[in-house]
Parts: C-alpha cells; structure tokens; sequence
C-alpha cells in the first residue's frame, strides 16, 4: 500500500515528544513490512537546508485562499537512515518562522498556525486523491496525527477518488481551537460549521473535524481508547468518540529499539544486555551519580525522572514523595521543563537536597539515556497518559518503571511483575508504590527477576505495526 503518514514533528528532525518519535519509528516499521510510507511534515526553518538540498517532486500554485508550495523530498542519504522517504512542504510565509513547530521564540502560539495545519491538510488531503500534486503518486491511506493534522480528513471525504483516512488521538487534550472566524481562510463550507462538523462552544475544532471525517480511528493505547470516551478524559469530545466507536481502535506504541537499547545505545557510557544488567546498570549508575553530582553511593536507590515538568505528568506528587526516597536513603535525578512554578520548586527542592536530588531543567538525549541506563528505579505518575514511552524505555533498560495505572501505563506495566502500579493518583498511593519498590529492592534476587522479566518482553514496534496495517486492510476491503 501506498501510506501518506502526515505529521507535524518527526524525529530526529523535529520533535517536542513523543509524537516525533512516533512519527518516524511508526513509517520505519511500516516499510519494512513492504508498504510505501511517505512522511509529509511542514519545511520549518531549521529544516531549511533539508529542503533546499532535495528534489521537488511538485510546484502547487497559489490557489484561493491557499498560497504557493512545494512538495520536497530529503537527500536519498535521508532516506536510507530513516527507512522511509521524507517529504517536506515548503512554504516560506508559513513554515521559515522563528521559534518552534507550534510557538516562537517568546512561547506564545504562532498568530497563523490554523493556516499552517489547514495548509498542511490540504495538502495531505490532495495527495490522497486523483488531484496528487505529485505525478505518479497518490496515497492509498492517509494516516493523520493529531489536531496539527486534523482538518485533512475532512477536505479528502470532498476530493475525487480519495483515500480512507486514519486519525491518531496522541493526547486529546490538545484540540487545536480556533475562532469561527478563521474558517474563510480554511476553505470550509457552511455545512462543517455546525455542531455536526467542526464547531466546539462556538469556535473551530481541527481535532473534532479530523474525528467526524476520519474512517477510522486509533489511540496509542487500549485503556486510552476507553478512557476517552468518558468525562474527564473525553475533554468535551467524549459523545463524537462514543458515536464512532465502531471504528475506533487503541494499538499500544511501540519503541525504535535500534535508538532505545542499552545494547547498541551510543549515548551511554557502558552498554549492556539481560546476561550483564548488573554489572551495566553499576556502571552507568557511577557515571550518572557523577554528572548529576550526588552522592558516589552504589547502595543508595536511585530513582530517574525524564518529563515534561507539568500537573498531567504527575511532577507535583513527586516533590511531595521527595522526603520519603530520602528518609530511606534514596536518591533522584529528574530532567525534563514545563511549568515555571514547579520548574522553580523542583530547583529549590534540588539545592536543599545535595548530594541527594539533581534537577536538570531542558532536555539533553544524552543525560535521558543515561538516566534510563543509570537508575534503578523510574518513576511516572502521570495523572493521565495515552501511552507514554519512557515506561517502554524503561522496561527495556531493566529500570523497573512505578506507574500511575492509567492509559499506556495501565497497559504497559504488570504490577508486582515488570514494575509497580498505583490505582489512585495521589501523593499517598505514589509514596506507598515506592514503599513497595524499596523493599523490593532490598532483595537482590527479587529484584533481578523484576528486571529480568521486563528486559524480555517484545516492545518494538513490530507487532503494533501489523496492527495499523490490519486497519488500513480492512479499510480497503471496505472499499474506501
């Protein structure tokens, strides 16, 4: 089949977490089961020498509301490192601005993003059907990711000769809300602004608009796909969810394990297999110890933290468990950025805590794989996770994960068996998880069978991609 996958980020290009490394994990996986996968994403500035240094497959006019673009497609060299082909959109008035893929420099949202995703769309959208700007290529399935992509399914159900549109929930709580007013400069007719279409309490929902046209549609994990179709988790969109249910699918995410593998793992200092875990995780254990300046201690529990640093993830309930991984002589190593406040509490818990607790504001690849490979213990309370990948990490580098049961996490971790899971997300029940994995810890037999277990399950993405590909099957079948 010929896969259009459309996407805003993609590592290791562009990525603000886990959508980015989906994003080119996901196509790999697919490729190598034969399928022609085509990643579209926007040329943003920092790929400006990507693009300029590829071959334009097509020239789109200007057309309408909709300005001039080019289809690109990265150097073959980028082609044969990610195992897919890359396509990139290239519109300077819309993508070559300052900042990020979503904000600029300043944090605030780009003023045109709703015309930087609907052009993206469109463009998705046209690939799919007998108007591919690319000669000799049109899409069989257009796979979308997100509210950034959500409107694509939409323009394609009014195209001829269409592809069956897939649409991905990565987090439902990013809707991509836009004024009503922004719907001329998005091409879209009367009949979509009603409460059938896009509108969400008066304004413009791309995540609802790709949810009502889509002809199916998949979450990254089981629980999540129950999750949200109900209140709170359904974010106002629970009732569309529950009218699709028919074709709604929850596929677990996998992991890229030739990037996630402590075997092959170029960042860390002393890679390791299930037969040398012990002696691997010692040594990366020391060399995380030094650069995060705590305590040379190998007896000391050392619990990582890699997060956005915000309430979702659960950052709070761990400033609060601080004093118990202290009393029982742990130690703690969090990166990650976020929320300002707790950015300034977790430094401040950090400074009364030296030699104890180490906060990295920012994220730097290395010091995350040195974390997985260097802790004992990961933690990941997060109060709500569509799936989440640091647990899959994490399991993978024999870093037994304490989760939060909720989504992928739920999904992911076997309480007792690969990790430890908490039913309630509170500050009482994280403390009382840690309680367990501390005395788990104490046993070293005990705690070897803990790690060994989790180092042997399957977690590429293998099986998930056969899963997506029994989707896009059976949309064919179906016709569409």
């Amino acid at each position: 089949m010929k896969i259009l996958f459309v996407t805003p980020e993609c590592a290791p290009w562009v990525k603000t977490g886990g959508l980015g490394e989906v994003s080119a994990a996901l196509p790999k996986a697919l490729g190598e089961l034969g399928h022609d996968v085509k990643v579209l994403m926007p040329a943003y500035r920092s790929l400006r020498d990507l693009s300029a240094q590829g071959e334009v497959l097509a020239d789109i006019p200007a057309q309408g509301v909709w300005p001039a673009a080019r289809v690109v497609q990265a150097a073959p060299s980028v082609q044969q490192n990610a195992g897919f082909s890359l396509w990139l959109l290239d519109c300077p008035p819309l993508y070559d601005l300052a900042g990020g893929p979503y904000q600029d420099e300043r944090g605030q949202d780009h003023a045109t993003n709703a015309v930087r995703f609907g052009w993206l769309s469109q463009v998705a959208a046209r690939l799919g059907s007998d108007l591919s700007p690319v000669p000799g290529w049109q899409a069989d399935i257009v796979h979308c990711n997100d509210w950034t992509t959500g409107l694509a399914p939409a323009y394609l159900s009014r195209l001829p000769g269409r592809a069956a549109s897939v649409m991905t929930i990565h987090n439902l709580a990013f809707q991509g809300l836009f004024p009503a007013s922004e719907a001329a400069k998005l091409d879209l007719p009367d009949e979509w602004l009603s409460v059938s279409g896009l509108e969400y309490w008066s304004q413009l929902s791309f995540m609802k608009g790709g949810l009502q046209f889509a002809d199916a549609i998949t979450t990254v994990s089981p629980t999540y796909a129950r999750e949200i179709q109900e209140e709170p988790l359904g974010f106002g969109l629970q009732g569309v969810l529950r009218d699709h249910v028919d074709h709604l699918h929850g596929i677990l995410n996998g992991i890229d394990t030739g990037v996630w593998n402590p075997d092959v793992d170029t960042f860390i200092p002393h890679r390791y297999d299930a037969s040398t875990v012990q002696a691997g995780k010692r040594a990366n254990k020391a060399a995380l110890q030094v650069r995060c300046h705590l305590n040379l201690d190998p007896q000391a529990m050392l619990f990582g933290v890699v997060s956005r640093l915000t309430a979702q993830k659960g950052s709070d309930l761990i400033m609060h468990a601080v004093p118990e991984i202290i009393a029982q002589g742990g130690q703690l190593v969090m990166l990650g950025a976020g929320d300002t406040d707790l950015e300034s509490a977790l430094r401040l818990m950090a400074q009364q805590h030296p030699g104890r607790v180490h906060v990295s504001i920012g994220f730097d690849e290395t010091l995350a794989h040195l974390i997985e490979a260097g802790a004992d213990c990961f933690l990941m309370p997060s109060r709500f996770e569509p799936c989440g990948l640091n647990q899959l990490y994490s399991l993978v580098y024999g870093t037994p994960p304490i989760v939060h049961a909720t989504g992928g996490l739920a999904d992911s971790v076997v309480d007792e068996v690969t990790g430890f899971v908490f039913k309630n997300p509170t500050a009482e029940a994280l403390i009382a998880a840690l309680r367990r994995a501390f005395g788990r810890y104490r046993d070293p037999a005990a705690w070897d069978r803990l790690i060994q277990v989790g180092m042997a399950q399957s977690l590429d993405w293998s099986g998930s991609a056969v899963r997506y590909e029994s989707v896009y099957r059976e949309l064919r079948l179906r016709g569409i």
